[in-house]
């Protein structure tokens, strides 16, 4: 967003605030939903949204359970219209009856949430929404489908070319920082002393998605050590007595920790993309680096270990090593994909299981969700396309030799 365009909204803000105060208006919701759909008038309409976002936020769960119906039945698509304009379409290809039927197939609700994003901040509130959509609305089948319409708009206002990458280091504003610590998801950062050591010395980085309508919320960040090799360890790694690596020094870059902020944005990816364009920037900044990894849980080892009924010998590095390396290779779900989320993820953005690391997370969570043992995935940024299409269509997960030999090791073990 340009400093015009900037400009130009905040002078529009505040003159619509000052000519219109919002006042009473005792309609229903569903009556300022549908009066925001047919409303002809920019002003009257950022006022309706207005008041239907505050609204909203001060409702309970039922409240909103109730909001969320009405959209999801009240402004959903007529089948019948559909149908009919669908007809006309396939009798006369033309643009105005292909204009009738994309009409026609979009639920009313879709252009009453964009005419609720045209308030300012209404971005961020929608985003909240979702979040409590998503948290009321599972196993309801009508809520689902209403989520897709909320999924679709967010795909294209969260769109890749809208997101800016920006540093995040000890000098970055308190508020800021103040997010990166509540939204950490991997590996919970204790005080300001322990942010002070991830942010502030020189084999430190961290990067977070920003975007324009949302400037003061980081989307996704991620934490990046740099490193004299691919380190195994993660208390070693974020170890309060360690000597800093002087940056120029480093070889490697570890991606340790990735953590997604906005629980309404679940199901929007941009790990992909965050991780591609600082492995892009890192590598620019320092021609040192040569080797691209993550030190990444594996979340789902201990539940598939109880499942299956595999044979656990925590006083064995090795067999957990080999364990650990056949659950990432084989364990799948239903669709072919690993039962793993992490290296679903990792797999999807064209990453490669690198290596497997016994008492590499002694934490509780850590010995809890996987015997304490964690994984590197190598990011080859020349590969990663090939990779990434390879996976795409054959799921077949990549391997280094040795996790592979591990993998193999284990199996025989079983059998």
């Amino acid at each position: 967003m340009t400093l015009f365009a900037d400009l130009l909204s905040t002078i529009f803000e505040r003159r619509f605030r000052a000519s219109r105060p919002l006042g009473r208006d005792d309609r229903s919701t569903g009556e300022l939903a549908s009066a925001l759909v047919g409303a002809t008038g920019e002003v009257s309409g950022l006022a309706i949204a207005q008041h239907i976002l505050n609204r909203f936020e001060t409702m309970d769960d039922a409240e909103k359970r109730a909001f969320f119906g009405h959209l999801a039945r009240d402004m959903n698509v007529t089948p019948d219209a559909v149908r009919t304009a669908l007809a006309a379409y396939e009798a006369e290809p033309s643009k105005a009856t292909y204009r009738a039927f994309v009409a026609a197939a979009e639920a009313p609700r879709q252009e009453f949430l964009r005419r609720l994003n045209q308030a300012p901040g209404a971005t961020g509130r929608l985003v909240r929404m979702r979040a409590d959509l998503l948290r009321l609305g599972a196993g309801d089948p009508e809520l689902e489908a209403l989520d897709l319409d909320f999924r679709h708009l967010f795909l294209s206002w969260f769109n890749r070319g809208f997101l800016v990458l920006r540093p995040i280091n000890w000098e970055s504003p308190a508020h800021i920082l103040d997010k990166i610590i509540a939204y950490e998801a991997v590996h919970a950062i204790d005080s300001w002393d322990d942010l002070r050591r991830r942010l502030a010395p020189a084999d430190r980085r961290c990067f977070a998605f920003f975007h324009p309508a949302m400037p003061d919320e980081p989307l996704i960040f991620v934490e990046v050590a740099l490193t004299s090799g691919v380190p195994g360890s993660i208390q070693a790694l974020l170890a309060e007595d360690r000597a800093p690596l002087p940056s120029a020094k480093a070889d490697t870059a570890v991606f340790y920790s990735i953590s997604n902020c906005q629980a309404g944005l679940g199901g929007i990816s941009f790990g992909n993309s965050l991780i591609k364009q600082v492995a892009a920037d890192l590598s620019a900044e320092l021609p040192s680096l040569k080797t691209f990894v993550t030190l990444s849980p594996i979340p789902g080892l201990a539940r598939w270990v109880e499942e299956t009924g595999q044979t656990v010998q925590s006083g064995d590095p090795e067999a957990l090593r080999r364990l650990a390396a056949r659950y990432l290779l084989t364990a799948k779900r239903e669709d072919g994909l690993p039962r793993d989320p992490v290296a679903r993820f990792h797999l999807g953005n064209g990453a490669v299981v690198h290596a497997v690391h016994a008492e590499a997370d002694t934490s509780d969570k850590g010995r809890a969700q996987s015997f304490g043992t964690m994984v590197n995935y190598l990011y080859d940024l020349d590969a990663l396309a090939q990779n990434h299409e390879r996976f795409a269509a054959t799921r077949e997960v990549a391997a280094a030799r040795e996790v592979r030999a591990l993998a193999a090791a284990s199996e025989t073990t079983a059998a």
